[in-house]
């Protein structure tokens, strides 16, 4: 891979070698079957989209992608990015502000977009873009110049062969901090995270990938749509949202052998499988007196639910509850932990699977430098920074907040707290800018208590703060959640996670909202809407 990857370094040197070498090889489809594409069936689509583009006068311009999961999402990718223009992956669970900031801030010119996500591009914004493509149908919903391009007889298909060095792609990602940015990365950094995901776990023509993560995102679309495409692999997709239902009729199906995830679906699993324990009272005996039969028997049960063939399962995008990580290390499960940014394309570290420790990220990835800055020499704890071809080529339009991420000398800020054990395995902590000062100076890791505040029963999501001198959690219950009264469900808890953390990281009390947290399209709650004036 790594001799192959030399040759093919773009995205367009890519497309042509994998087309060529596996054109009769199923490369895409969804479950049932529909919009399903053979790598030259695939190729001989891209180039359709590109010329179409290209008699639209979109060259060498950025091309916006605003649509769920689906083989035409890879068409639209490739149409842009590996022809010589830019992609602008949006998440389809952006709002219509959102999409318009995106759109407007990346100077978009032509847009592949769902019929579920057009509604969310004002009218203002359409007449603006030379082309609006359906993705699903890939037919043109309106042109800015229709006759001119029916005239035309620029049928190019690749503008430009890019360089390893050149754009290939802005994912924006609005954080917790409330201020969109945008991620420039280029083919080297995409073709770099195939590597990295290779040296991580082998993979080749034969593996069937379930993706079940939005496209848009760095994680899916470098490790759960590229690298499949470099091996000659298959990727099938969901029609609708990945619910427990939906998902294991899916992979009973398919028999999938790798699956990527974020933990707030294998935390779900967890609960489940809890839950199912505590009702039966063989199995609640055999957890008490045999757990090593419940762990065999759990690790095998749970291999069969995921269709038999799972040979690994990537756990990605936050931090995994030890608890829940200590479950599938004692059951056998083939997980493997990553850690990394959209600026780091993604991967920075990863505990591959048979090498995991609980409560680490593991080692650094393939060709990738990382060490921790202005380590605190009581604690041990620094800042990861990360350097290697894997690092961004910056903010668009944001030369401040790039220098500012970007040493003079090429390292990366993540701004994630860690610290190292002797064999150079990394512990993520916390956030730099959410960490709480204690009323003796010590530092208090609000994701930390959030662990033990998600493990309780009925909690679906929660955030420690400040309020004043106290520690408060604040938290959302689980839909369906049976509680009488929120003063005794916010007691119950409060007295279950005190009995659980330090005394430094003791709550003062537990609010229960009854609104939904507010997050990202990501689906990370925005922690700067619920912070007080002097922690923000």
């Amino acid at each position: 891979m790594d001799r192959i990857l030399e040759q093919n370094d773009t995205l367009f040197k890519l497309f042509e070698y994998s087309t060529a070498r596996w054109s009769e090889s199923q490369m895409a489809s969804y479950i049932d079957g529909t919009q399903s594409y053979t790598y030259r069936a695939f190729r001989e689509k891209v180039m359709q989209m590109s010329a179409l583009l290209s008699r639209h006068h979109v060259f060498g311009g950025k091309v916006a992608i605003l649509a769920e999961n689906g083989p035409n999402w890879t068409v639209a990718f490739f149409a842009s990015a590996g022809m010589g223009r830019v992609a602008v992956p949006v998440l389809p669970a952006s709002s219509s502000m959102e999409v318009s900031n995106i759109l407007e801030h990346s100077e978009s010119e032509a847009l592949f977009v769902s019929a579920r996500q057009l509604r969310k591009v004002e009218e203002g914004l359409r007449k603006k873009m030379k082309l609006i493509i359906d993705i699903d149908t890939l037919g043109v919903i309106s042109a800015m110049n229709e006759e001119e391009a029916e005239q035309s007889q620029k049928d190019t298909v690749c503008n430009s062969v890019p360089h390893p060095s050149n754009l290939a792609a802005i994912i924006y990602t609005s954080g917790t901090s409330g201020c969109p940015k945008g991620v420039m990365l280029s083919h080297s950094n995409l073709i770099h995270s195939i590597l990295e995901a290779w040296h991580a776990q082998k993979a080749d023509y034969r593996d069937r990938w379930l993706s079940i993560l939005p496209m848009a995102h760095a994680y899916e679309m470098a490790l759960g749509m590229l690298y499949p495409f470099s091996v000659g692999a298959c990727v099938y997709y969901l029609k609708g949202m990945p619910v427990p239902s939906v998902l294991l009729e899916a992979m009973r199906r398919i028999r999938p052998t790798i699956i990527l995830t974020v933990p707030l679906i294998m935390e779900k699993i967890y609960k489940s499988v809890c839950e199912t324990i505590d009702k039966n009272k063989s199995l609640s005996r055999m957890r008490s007196y045999t757990p090593w039969l419940l762990n065999i028997l759990l690790g095998v049960r749970l291999r069969k639910m995921m269709g038999g063939r799972l040979k690994f399962f990537g756990i990605g995008g936050a931090k995994l509850n030890p608890e829940v990580e200590t479950f599938l290390h004692r059951i056998h499960f083939p997980y493997a932990i990553g850690y990394g940014l959209t600026e780091t394309a993604p991967l920075v570290c990863n505990a591959c699977v048979g090498r995991t420790r609980v409560g680490s990220i593991g080692v650094p990835a393939y060709g990738v430098e990382v060490r921790l800055d202005n380590v605190d020499p009581a604690t041990g704890e620094g800042e990861i920074v990360a350097r290697g071809r894997n690092v961004m080529l910056g903010y668009y339009k944001d030369p401040d907040r790039t220098a500012k991420a970007i040493g003079p000398d090429g390292w990366f800020h993540t701004g994630d707290l860690a610290a190292m054990d002797a064999r150079g395995r990394f512990y993520i902590r916390g956030r730099l800018n959410n960490v709480i000062l204690g009323a003796t100076g010590e530092n208090i890791y609000p994701e930390e208590i959030e662990f033990v505040i998600n493990s309780y029963p009925g909690v679906g999501e929660s955030l420690v703060v400040e309020r004043g001198r106290d520690l408060v959690g604040l938290v959302h219950m689980e839909e369906g959640a049976q509680h009488t009264c929120l003063a005794s469900a916010a007691k119950a808890i409060l007295e279950y996670v005190n009995k659980r953390v330090n005394k430094q990281s003791a709550l003062a009390r537990i609010e229960v909202l009854t609104e939904p947290f507010k997050k990202t399209a990501t689906q990370k709650i925005r922690r700067f809407l619920y912070m007080t004036p002097s922690q923000a």
